[in-house]
């Protein structure tokens, strides 16, 4: 394993009609933080430490990068998939062999917040949403399950905070997987990677991908559909003005809060997932297939941890 890559490329980017300005910072290039690995996803920035934690699923590993230290292994994870950042700093993991959504904690140890509904099992938990509630929002397509499905369907479930019980509050989409909230949590977008024949109702095998945007009440509960992008994408984040950064055939796609596209950022391995971190909270990181890239960018993306210190 190689320590540390640093390859720059120009970053290009398209502007839609009626956007003129970048939301590249000037004169920032994609960066090429790390490669050789297999298939890496969910990246976390974690301020305290200041380093990225991310998964390559394949090898069954969480991995970490930083500036100072380049690339290590990070832990050995039960195929991780989507990683966020609690309000204290713990990691909280989507594993697909595990079919179970975990917390690291500070020592080490795990705890696991949902495994199953109603006593079935969950498919494979893919990405995973926090909300100022502490309710905790995932997607579990079965894109890591080996065996039969327990539960015939493809979800998104919310875990209640104060029951600890994960309820299913979208059971219309294909292939749900990234998902995340607009910084006021008005809205929560889920992405649909579109029809497989892996879904046990046919009904869902020739839905198109999208990427779908609900209302949230006040109450945290879910409301109606509001619109869809009609584009899929895998994992996404946001920045503070409410933009959606997404990652879907070689581009980071940026859209406004309201599904309008503005940029594309030119990625050189098929992007998987992206979050915000390092300085100010204005770098994008992003992993690529084998590779984990960087850009600067001109806005600070949302945050859902502790501050930097």
């Amino acid at each position: 394993m190689k320590q540390l890559l640093v390859i720059c490329v120009a970053a290009a980017s398209t502007a839609s009609t009626g956007h003129s300005q970048s939301l590249v910072a000037d004169g920032a290039k994609v960066v090429k933080l790390a490669g050789d690995m297999k298939f890496t996803e969910g990246p976390v920035w974690l301020p305290a430490e200041k380093k990225l934690v991310f998964s390559d699923i394949p090898n069954s590993q969480l991995m970490e990068w930083s500036k100072a230290g380049g690339l290590k292994k990070y832990r050995v994870s039960k195929n991780s998939n989507g990683n966020i950042i609690d309000f204290e700093g713990r990691i909280i993991s989507c594993q697909h062999s595990g079919r179970n959504v975990i917390r690291i904690e500070k020592d080490g140890t795990e705890t696991v917040l949902a495994s199953s509904h109603n006593g079935h099992k969950f498919n494979s938990p893919n990405d995973v949403a926090l909300r100022s509630d502490g309710s905790y929002w995932f997607t579990d397509p079965p894109w890591g399950l080996q065996g039969p499905h327990d539960y015939q369907g493809h979800w998104v479930f919310r875990r209640d905070p104060r029951t600890g019980q994960s309820v299913p509050v979208i059971k219309d989409l294909a292939m749900p997987n990234g998902i995340v909230f607009s910084p006021d949590e008005s809205r929560i977008y889920v992405a649909d990677t579109g029809g497989h024949p892996r879904h046990p109702d046919a009904a869902f095998h020739e839905l198109p991908d999208a990427i779908h945007c609900y209302a949230v009440k006040q109450d945290g509960s879910l409301g109606k559909k509001l619109f869809a992008i009609d584009q899929g994408s895998d994992g996404m984040a946001v920045d503070v003005k409410g933009n959606i950064y997404t990652t879907h055939g070689g581009h980071v796609t940026v859209f406004d809060a309201d599904g309008k596209q503005l940029e594309q950022i030119a990625v050189p391995e098929n992007p998987a997932n992206c979050c915000f971190g390092g300085p100010e909270f204005r770098t994008l990181f992003i992993t690529a297939r084998t590779s984990v890239y960087s850009v600067r960018l001109k806005n600070e993306g949302m945050r859902t941890g502790p501050s930097e210190k």
